[in-house]
C-alpha cells in the first residue's frame, strides 16, 4: 500500500473557531437547493498530530463532505486522546446539524483554544456524527490520512 497523505480542511464560518453557522443541508445525501452533506465511513488510518503528540488515531473515522467546504474527519471519542482535551464554554449552533460543543487542546505550551468540536445531540439526518469529534486543521500541526 502507498502512504498517500491527505490533510483535511477545517470548517469555515461566522467566526474563528466556529463550525459554519449558516450551512445549508442536513444529513447524508441531497438536502435540496443543490447543497449536500454526505457522511461516509472512512476505512483509512487518520491521525491528528500536534507538537509531536498523537491527539487522535483511528481507522474508524467518518468523513463529512459538504458542498462548498473542505472535507472534515470526525473521530470516534474512544480514539481521541481525551486526557489532552478540556471542555470549553464556547458553543455555536448550526441550523442543520445542531448545537456544537468545543474543547481546548492541552499542550506543553498551554491551551489551543476551541481546537476541537462535536455535536453531542445532532439533528436527525446527521446522527452518524454523534459521539465523534473533529479537529480544526488550522489549530493542529497536521491531520494525516494514510492508505
Amino acid at each position: 500500500m502507498s502512504d498517500a497523505s491527505t490533510t483535511n480542511g477545517s470548517p469555515t464560518g461566522a467566526g474563528a473557531g466556529n463550525p459554519p453557522a449558516g450551512q445549508a443541508g442536513h444529513g447524508s445525501g441531497g438536502t435540496g437547493g443543490g447543497h449536500r452533506i454526505d457522511i461516509k465511513q472512512n476505512s483509512h488510518r487518520v491521525r491528528v498530530i500536534h507538537q509531536g503528540v498523537t491527539m487522535a488515531d483511528t481507522q474508524a473515522a467518518l468523513t463529512l463532505a459538504e458542498t462548498g467546504l473542505p472535507e472534515v474527519f470526525y473521530f470516534p471519542r474512544a480514539d481521541v486522546n481525551m486526557a489532552r482535551l478540556e471542555r470549553s464554554d464556547h458553543a455555536s449552533h448550526c441550523p442543520f446539524k445542531g448545537d456544537a460543543s468545543y474543547f481546548h487542546l492541552r499542550t506543553e505550551d498551554g491551551l489551543v483554544e476551541n481546537a476541537v468540536w462535536c455535536y453531542e445531540n445532532p439533528f436527525e439526518g446527521v446522527q452518524q456524527i454523534k459521539g465523534y469529534l473533529a479537529f480544526y486543521n488550522s489549530r493542529v500541526d497536521r491531520i494525516d490520512q494514510t492508505s
